[in-house]
């Protein structure tokens, strides 16, 4: 089957995501899943990451009657074990980003390719090390003035405001901005949605 526009559906209305799919050359349409991201009682980090993002690409294929191939991904900063998800407001950034200051933490970006014909579902979560300069109370008042870090895992964007945070990156890059495009493609060729010899 030739992956047509429709045929894939990306179930996230995060423009960063669109941008590394596009980037992949992958054709692909927007149908975003707004689910619920709370953890479950004793939940584990990856396990979190992983159930959420096959939930939203369910719950898009639910919905949308066009499109055979859904993608939902989550992405979630981890420090010492304990899941940082979006801040509620400025304090909790400025909290978040105070806790990760000077400290290594890791990004983990689960993303789930689900084929509603075959109800196959490939789930991956992908594990990227972060370390983080140490942040003066200004630096991290200043960013958070600028509204980047509320819609964000963690906090902070590496591919924004935050750049100039961090010292070392251990892992996929693209993992950290919000979708591991290498191995996302890898899957997609695995469970049909985009053989190879129709990449350009």
């Amino acid at each position: 089957m030739a992956a047509t526009e429709s045929s894939i559906v990306l179930a996230s209305a995060s423009p960063r995501r669109s941008e590394l799919l596009e980037l992949a050359a992958v054709r692909f349409r927007v149908a975003a899943a707004d689910i619920p991201e709370e953890p479950l009682p004793g939940e584990e980090a990856v396990a979190h990451a992983l159930r959420l993002a096959e939930e939203k690409a369910r719950a898009a294929a639910e919905r949308e009657t066009d499109g055979r191939y859904f993608i939902g991904a989550d992405t979630i900063v981890v420090l010492n074990g304990r899941i940082m998800g979006k801040p509620v407001d400025e304090n909790d950034a400025v909290r978040m980003l105070t806790e990760l200051s000077g400290k290594e933490h890791e990004v983990v970006t689960a993303y789930a390719v689900l084929d509603k014909q075959s109800n196959v579902c490939i789930k991956r979560a992908v594990r990227t090390e972060v370390v983080f300069k140490p942040l003066s109370q200004q630096e991290i008042a200043d960013y958070v003035k600028t509204g980047c870090p509320m819609d964000k895992a963690g906090a902070y964007a590496i591919q924004g405001g935050a750049a100039h945070f961090v010292r070392e990156i251990h892992g996929s890059y693209t993992n950290v901005v919000g979708l591991p495009t290498c191995e996302l493609v890898e899957t997609l060729h695995t469970i049909g949605a985009w053989p190879q010899e129709e990449q350009p």
